[in-house]
C-alpha cells in the first residue's frame, strides 16, 4: 500500500533562495496556463464560437520551452525544468476536475497568500546519508532520514513546501502492510461537537479547541488582527471611485505592516498544528486497539456547515480529516472501516432494547428510554448502536 512521509528541511541560506525561486517558477506556470486557457476561449468567443475553443498543457508547455526560456524568460533556466512541467500539468488537472464537477474553477495563485510548493524531480531524486539530492538542488540535509525503498524502486510525486516557518520534503512509497492479530470487537465512533469521538468502548477524545492553550492562541490572534486592521487603516489616505483604498505607502513598502501579516502567519500555523497533532494522536490511539472492525456515520460535512451557529466549530474540528485518518491508519493494520447511512438514527435508537424515540432533539444530551428505563449519555449511546451496526 502507498504511504507519504513528510520530513522537515535543514537548508543553507543559498538553498533557500533556490527554493524560493522554484516556487516562483512553480506559481507563474501555473498561473500561465490559466491565462492562456482564458486567451484561447475569449478568441473562440469573439470569433462566434469557431475555431479553437481551449488549448492543451503540452502546447503550453512546447511554447514555453521553445520560445519563451530561450529569449525574455531566461530565468527559468536557473530551476529545475520539471518544476515549470509539473505546475502546468497541475493547473491543467485543476480545470478537469472543474470541467468533472469535482471542484470549484481554478483561480490565479497569488504570491501573498498561495501556498509556496514546487515538484521535484523523483528521477533524480536521491536518498543519501544525512539528507537527499535533488535535481539542481544539490545536497540538501534533512532533520531525520528518508524512508529506505528496495532496489530499483523510486520516491513518488515528492514535493517542497513552505509553511511560513519551516521547509518539507513530502515523498509517496510503497510499504507492507503490517501483519497484527486484530480483536473481536466492533469499535462504534459518534463524531461531535462538545467532544471530538466517543467510542463505544468508553472511550472520550476531547474537543482541543476547548482546551485552554487554543483558547488562548485564538485571543492572541483576535488581538493581533486588531492591530493590523489599524496599522493598514492608518496608512489610507482616502478612498477611489470604485471604494478602493488610496494608501500612503504601498503595503509592501511597509515593513511594520509585512511584520505583524508574518506574525498573524505564525500563530495561525501553531494553531493549525495543535489541531492536526490531536487529530493524528487520537485516530493513532483509536487504530492501535485493534478492533476488526471500525464503524462511523456517513456525515454530509457541507450541508452541517451551513448551520450559521455551527459552521465554525465543525471547521476547526476537522471532521473530514479525521475520517481520512482512521481510514488510511485502519488499512495499515488491515482493519475493516463501515460508514453506515446518513439518516441510520443512531442517537434515537436505543442501544439496550432498540426503541426509537422520535421526540429527542439535538438539546437533549441524556437518552432515557421509555420501554426499558435505560438512562445514558446520547453520544455514548450512539456510539454502541454503530458498534452493533451489520451490514446488509
Amino acid at each position: 500500500m502507498l504511504t507519504t512521509k513528510k520530513v522537515r528541511l535543514k537548508l543553507t541560506p543559498e538553498q533557500e533562495i533556490q527554493f524560493r525561486k522554484s516556487c516562483g517558477v512553480a506559481r507563474w506556470a501555473y498561473n500561465y496556463l490559466l491565462s492562456e486557457k482564458q486567451r484561447v476561449y475569449d478568441e473562440y468567443i469573439s470569433n462566434g464560437k469557431t475555431g479553437k475553443k481551449t488549448i492543451s498543457e503540452g502546447e503550453v508547455r512546447k511554447y514555453i520551452n521553445n520560445v519563451l526560456k530561450p529569449t525574455t524568460h531566461q530565468w527559468l533556466k536557473e530551476v529545475g525544468s520539471n518544476v515549470m512541467k509539473q505546475a502546468v500539468k497541475d493547473a491543467d488537472n485543476a480545470y478537469k476536475n472543474f470541467f468533472n464537477g469535482l471542484s470549484k474553477r481554478p483561480k490565479f495563485k497569488s504570491k501573498k497568500s498561495s501556498k509556496q510548493s514546487f515538484y521535484v524531480n523523483y528521477e533524480s531524486l536521491t536518498r543519501i546519508n544525512g539528507g537527499f539530492k535533488g535535481e539542481k538542488l544539490g545536497f540538501v540535509k534533512t532533520s531525520e532520514p528518508l524512508p529506505k525503498l528496495a532496489d530499483g524502486e523510486k520516491y513518488a510525486n515528492p514535493r517542497i513546501t513552505f509553511d511560513g516557518k519551516y521547509w518539507y520534503l513530502s515523498v509517496v512509497y510503497n510499504i507492507e502492510p503490517k501483519s497484527v492479530q486484530l480483536t473481536n470487537e466492533s469499535l462504534g465512533i459518534d463524531l461531535g461537537v462538545k467532544n471530538l469521538a466517543i467510542c463505544s468502548n468508553g472511550v472520550t477524545y476531547k474537543n482541543i479547541n476547548k482546551s485552554k492553550r487554543v483558547k488562548a492562541l485564538k485571543r492572541t490572534l483576535k488581538r493581533e488582527q486588531r492591530k493590523l486592521s489599524r496599522k493598514i487603516e492608518c496608512n489610507i489616505i482616502g478612498y477611489a471611485n470604485n471604494r478602493k483604498p488610496i494608501f500612503r505607502t504601498p503595503l509592501q513598502g511597509c515593513k511594520n505592516i509585512q511584520k505583524q501579516i508574518h506574525y498573524i502567519k505564525l500563530i495561525n500555523r501553531k494553531i493549525n498544528s495543535i489541531r492536526n497533532n490531536h487529530l493524528h494522536q487520537a485516530t493513532a490511539e483509536i487504530v492501535k486497539t485493534k478492533p476488526f472492525q471500525i464503524v462511523m456515520e456517513t456525515l454530509n460535512i457541507t450541508g452541517m456547515m451551513k448551520n450559521k451557529h455551527l459552521a465554525k466549530a465543525i471547521a476547526e474540528e476537522k471532521l473530514f480529516e479525521f475520517k481520512r485518518q482512521i481510514k488510511y491508519k485502519a488499512e495499515m493494520y488491515g482493519i475493516k472501516v463501515v460508514e453506515v447511512p446518513t439518516f441510520y438514527p443512531s442517537s434515537k435508537t436505543c442501544s439496550v432494547c432498540g426503541c426509537i424515540n422520535t421526540n429527542l432533539k439535538l438539546s437533549d444530551r441524556v437518552y432515557h428510554c421509555d420501554s426499558c428505563g435505560i438512562t445514558l449519555d446520547r453520544d455514548l449511546n450512539a456510539a454502541i448502536n454503530l458498534a452493533n451496526y451489520k451490514v446488509i
